[in-house]
């Protein structure tokens, strides 16, 4: 077993490893491989490339890549530079685009020439009328090309040489803002989530002992890197340990556990709904995973029955880490736990987080006394959200302990686990879409007066969006004309209802609330 180095940047342990692991393996995709040496060129090359463009440290860059290598050399670029940069989902739509990129006043668009459908270039274009500060647009490409074998090549040394002069001594303070992400707010478009790199190395930290990971591992994530747990998954575990990173531009079943296999991944990460939808392939058993010895899941409840049938079946141990983008781990699971606590607990609390339960009226109970809303402080946490007061004052206690939606029972030996939630969310595939947020677009087809959005239980993706709709007179409507009329409003596909119910009216409450309440015994009706 390798000792684990511990690194004060994601940015010494890329240099250290291009210089003691120049010809290993830093990431894999099924397109090519990078080693550690060509990981640290490009890295270069696009941080310089970027300072050219004039940009100052701490400027922001909106980067709207696919999951695969060149997103991850274009964040590390972004953190060897010294600017911010803003992840953005591959998946976004234009208006939470056009949200983020405004709400973090990003400069620059890093992105590849098409992301789906949508020519990126002419859309930028387009973007200049309501984001003026938006002046470049940078294609990654350019920088980090596409390989045309199995193998990426490392950039010139001369061209090196030169790139390198213009980067050095750019890199941040690991406790300024070097992050911006999105998080999936209660009502109307995502919150942007403020980080610095040092919770991310505390992270790391947190996640070694979990799962006692080593240099020797080899790690593979399914998980978008710009969320948080993609982040310390594909991004900056990986990287701190020195291990290849294997990496797809998109999840596919088949072609996680054909990587699986060639690659020999000791380490995998992904979210329940990803290796439920795993264990349903007719020839996952076909696939030899013996090298894997742990998978980190999370994002959503762990279906405990599906857990044993993929510790059965792969022989590796499932682990959770508990928390949110915004409060970071405040739990977690280890090898070393008992396998009930693994697959039904959140983990033990972590003393660092200092964690405390809170009713729903925001009065503190005793850890033991819950069913209560954690709520943590410390390194490992955010910065908050920017520039979003409203959403701050939300977030924190009065005495600045971040606070999670979730409602959790804590037993007498600590361990966490979640009973319920406060927040209105339906939780897809371990993604969280706010209902209030999918309501007000609906409810803006010109058919429908009234609706609301309920979680449809789902055996493989654990939740799916349901939508009630109230019809004006005579408009007869059907799933597909909602889903058109959200693609025309350039709403994200995250939040695309799956299932449709036509009704006279929605139910209330005595005091004339709306009864969702009602709607999910409805649904379960239905469903049954």
């Amino acid at each position: 077993m390798s000792e684990v180095p511990r690194w004060d940047t994601l940015d010494d342990a890329i240099r250290h490893w291009a210089a003691t692991r120049p010809r290993e393996w830093a990431m894999v995709e099924p397109a090519g491989r990078l080693s550690w040496t060509a990981y640290d060129g490009y890295v270069t090359l696009l941080a310089a490339h970027l300072l050219d463009l004039g940009l100052a440290p701490g400027d922001r860059v909106g980067v709207w890549l696919p999951d695969g290598v060149a997103v991850h050399v274009a964040l590390s670029a972004c953190l060897r530079a010294g600017l911010v940069f803003t992840g953005i989902g591959a998946r976004s739509g234009r208006r939470e685009l056009t949200h983020l990129l405004g709400k973090s006043g990003a400069k620059v668009l890093l992105t590849a020439p098409r992301m789906g459908d949508v020519d990126t270039r002419g859309l930028f274009g387009e973007l200049g009328t309501d984001l003026p500060q938006l002046t470049r647009y940078v294609p990654a490409y350019d920088v980090v090309p596409v390989p045309d074998g199995p193998v990426y090549e490392a950039a010139p040394d001369d061209v090196l040489a030169k790139a390198e002069r213009r980067v050095d001594g750019h890199h941040a303070p690991t406790d300024t803002l070097a992050l911006l992400n999105s998080t999936s707010g209660t009502t109307g478009l995502p919150k942007c989530v403020a980080h610095d790199e040092r919770r991310w190395i505390k992270y790391h930290d947190f996640a070694v002992d979990a799962g006692e990971l080593t240099t020797d591992d080899v790690c593979m994530s399914v998980v978008p890197a710009p969320f948080g747990f993609g982040l310390w998954t594909a991004h900056f575990t990986p990287t701190l340990l020195g291990a290849p990173s294997v990496v797809l531009p998109r999840f596919s079943v088949t072609e996680t556990l054909r990587m699986l296999e060639q690659e020999r991944v000791t380490v995998f990460m992904a979210v329940s709904t990803q290796f439920v939808m795993m264990l349903g392939d007719p020839g996952f058993d076909r696939y030899d995973l013996s090298a894997l010895r742990v998978m980190y899941t999370g994002g959503e409840a762990v279906p405990v029955h599906k857990a044993e049938e993929f510790e059965r079946r792969t022989g590796s141990l499932i682990l959770n880490m508990y928390g949110s983008n915004e409060t970071g781990v405040q739990s977690y699971t280890t090898v070393r736990d008992p396998r009930d606590k693994r697959l039904t607990t959140g983990g033990r609390l972590i003393p660092e987080a200092e964690v405390r339960l809170f009713d729903v009226d925001g009065r503190e109970l005793g850890r033991h006394d819950g069913p209560g809303r954690p709520a943590s402080i410390g390194v490992v946490s955010s910065l908050g959200y920017h520039d979003d007061p409203d959403a701050n004052a939300q977030l924190y206690t009065v005495d600045g302990w971040m606070l999670m939606g979730d409602l959790v029972t804590v037993d007498e030996d600590d361990y966490l686990k979640v009973v319920g939630r406060t927040s209105d969310f339906i939780i897809r595939g371990g993604k969280n879409i706010s209902a209030a947020a999918v309501e007000e677009e609906v409810v803006s087809h010109p058919g429908i007066v009234r609706c609301a959005a309920v979680a449809m239980p789902d055996e493989v993706f654990g939740e799916r969006v349901c939508v009630y709709v109230v019809p004006k007179a005579g408009v007869a409507l059907t799933l597909d004309d909602v889903v058109a009329h959200l693609r025309g409003r350039g709403v994200s596909r995250e939040w695309f209802p799956e299932h449709l119910v036509v009704v006279d009216e929605l139910p209330t409450s005595d005091g004339g609330k709306l009864a969702k309440a009602a709607l999910r015994e409805d649904l379960k009706r239905r469903l049954s």
